[in-house]
């Protein structure tokens, strides 16, 4: 299953939005990622770099552009600012891709060198 870890700043207008009037948006959040059909693990107010933290859980059955769309959705509406998506998976998962990758390498020519 593909996860992805997603952390973001609010735009100033947001940010002063919910000063003004309080709100839990991982209602939202979760109701986006359902339209993408994923599902939101976590939902995190951050200190630091980034105002948020947002790890959703890929669906089954739906593509990783699904997933990838709702998070451009979200960054397109204003609201939020600096969107960085890390794309995680399992190590079982990721032992599977070394494996594909080291079947791919066989006869890779890398750049200004020997293969």
């Amino acid at each position: 299953m593909t996860y992805y870890i997603t952390q973001g700043c609010y735009s100033q207008k947001s940010m002063a939005g919910m000063l003004n009037k309080p709100e839990d948006r991982s209602k939202a959040v979760a109701k986006l990622a359902a339209a993408a059909g994923a599902k939101l693990i976590g939902y995190y107010i951050t200190f630091g770099e980034y105002d948020f933290l947002v790890i959703m859980e890929g669906g089954k059955g739906r593509s990783e552009v699904d997933t990838m769309a709702a998070l451009m959705v979200a960054g397109a509406t204003g609201g939020v600012t600096n969107l960085r998506t890390t794309v995680a998976v399992s190590s079982k998962e990721g032992m599977e891709a070394m494996k594909s990758a080291k079947k791919m390498i066989k006869g890779f020519q890398v750049a200004g060198g020997a293969s």
